[in-house]
């Protein structure tokens, strides 16, 4: 089997089944699922919800209002609760959890999108389980991303992930609502999400969390143009991560629209570059002929002002633009390392986001 890169997203509805509480043999059951795939060698990354359940929970249950301010109180309480649960549970399997939060901010500002994608990817080199949820907290309406669904496409997109399996109180995506119509029909695949398609997903909405089958459709629509697959699939099914990813068709299948280079490189190309980075002779035939990475040993200077993260123009010495690329380093820092060889680089600025100023996977070049 190869080893994928998976998200998980859990919604409350699956950890309560459908109950004011945390239901601790629910969450059992799917961390031991998730325990697998991580002994198995893939790299999981956990989206969960049940912060405000748990919150809830804690105080006894308390007949308050459904205003921001006391969503926040009880997702204040229940977070380090949840987290607390699910600590104990991988414990069991002998393996480390790592708690992060999130807002809209963290992955749309592209410096803090980099430091959230450098500390996921760093858990994952270590084997650790990046168990994610909103920063639900402190976080403002213009700075939520409102669910968990989105956010766990996001993330996914963020990440690079193989496949988003996103479970939930319904076995997939039906013909109609099954809770109200008994012959609706579990769709198996959904090539391309239309307009008939939010039309099915519709009034679908669970009681306990934010996101109904149509925020589940807009995650896999975002999913599936960032390059990852999506599945839809019911939480309850026994061994249901399992299953999925030993190919067992269950649930509703979203393929992707691209893969994740053609997705990062379209996205370059219609990006407009923020700074210019000017290249010797030899780095300019590497770029054009070899698919080489952008090192700072073949930059000869920098102009304009640029953060770590931006997209550049790099400019050959014809003058000609050639590639459009991310950034490691902002223009400050690559002043400052123009022209030396990359294991220079930590001795010069006292770190290094790595021997590359713009890696071939960042840049596309044009011909």
């Amino acid at each position: 089997m190869t080893a994928m890169r998976i998200v998980v997203k859990l919604g409350t509805s699956v950890l309560t089944m459908g109950t004011p509480s945390l239901n601790r043999q629910r969450m059992l059951e799917i961390v031991q699922q998730i325990a697998r795939a991580h002994q198995e060698g893939h790299e999981v990354i956990l989206v969960t919800s049940g912060a405000v359940a748990a919150g809830r929970e804690r105080l006894g249950f308390p007949e308050l209002g459904r205003s921001l301010p006391h969503k926040q109180m009880f997702s204040a309480v229940g977070q380090s609760r949840l987290m607390q649960l699910y600590n104990e549970l991988f414990d069991i399997f002998q393996i480390v959890v790592a708690q992060v939060l999130l807002t809209r901010d963290d992955l749309s500002d592209r410096r803090r999108h980099l430091n959230a994608r450098d500390t996921i990817a760093t858990l994952l080199e270590h084997r650790i389980i990046p168990i994610i949820n909103e920063n639900d907290t402190t976080a403002t309406h213009e700075i939520r991303v409102g669910d968990n669904d989105n956010l766990s496409a996001l993330v996914a997109a963020l990440v690079e992930a193989d496949l988003l399996i996103m479970l939930t109180d319904q076995p997939g995506l039906f013909t109609a609502d099954p809770r109200t119509h008994a012959d609706a029909q579990l769709i198996g695949e959904v090539a391309k999400i239309d307009d008939s398609t939010w039309a099915v997903a519709s009034g679908t909405n669970s009681d306990l969390g934010t996101g109904g089958m149509t925020t589940k459709l807009q995650a896999a629509q975002l999913a599936g143009r960032s390059g990852v697959m999506t599945v839809i699939s019911g939480g309850s099914l026994p061994d249901v991560i399992t299953r999925l990813l030993t190919g067992e068709q269950l649930g509703t299948r979203f393929p992707a629209s691209t893969t994740h280079l053609e997705s990062r490189k379209r996205w370059l190309m219609m990006e407009k570059p923020r700074g210019t980075v000017y290249v010797d002779d030899g780095a300019a035939k590497k770029l054009l002929t070899g698919g080489a990475s952008l090192l700072p040993v073949g930059i000869v200077r920098i102009a304009r002002e640029f953060e770590r993260g931006a997209v550049v123009s790099v400019i050959a010495p014809s003058g000609r633009s050639i590639a459009h690329g991310l950034t490691n380093y902002d223009s400050s820092d690559l002043r400052k390392i123009c022209g030396v060889k990359s294991p220079q680089i930590v001795d010069i600025l006292g770190y290094s986001y790595g021997d590359a100023v713009i890696h071939r996977n960042n840049m596309v070049v044009l011909t």
